[in-house]
């Protein structure tokens, strides 16, 4: 069955169907995988924010998510490490435009890790004598 995407989301992310899937595999990845790109996404999204002139600087910009940060909530998948937490509220913080961008970042960033990762197990293993 073919997935749709409609305005009814339940989730914020899912009205995008590249972040959607971006957000999906990185949920079902492994923790250093998740902080990985959370790093990653955190230095994008500084970066899109500071040249569009949104902020004047990353203080600015880590102060507007911490203003966010609703404590109460804690039961999202994210919510379980503050990178990530920090990292998916940048994203979910930034506007409709710039989001969109960074989502096929995201994507392909979420992809060239795990394929790192693959190969440096494939690279460790020792081979059976």
């Amino acid at each position: 069955m073919k997935e749709e995407f409609s305005t009814n989301a339940r989730r914020w992310y899912d009205k995008d169907p590249v972040l959607s899937s971006a957000m999906k595999t990185l949920e079902e990845s492994d923790d250093e995988t998740q902080i990985k790109v959370a790093l990653n996404l955190i230095k994008i999204i500084t970066e899109h924010q500071l040249s569009n002139s949104e902020y004047e600087s990353v203080e600015d910009i880590v102060s507007a998510t911490e203003d966010v940060l609703d404590d109460s909530k804690h039961g999202r998948w994210y919510d379980l490490d503050g990178t990530l937490r920090t990292a998916i509220s940048l994203l979910q913080n930034c506007p409709e435009s710039t989001r969109k961008e960074i989502a096929k970042e995201m994507a392909k960033n979420v992809v060239e890790t795990i394929k790192k990762e693959d190969q440096d197990d494939d690279e460790t293993e020792v081979p059976e004598v």
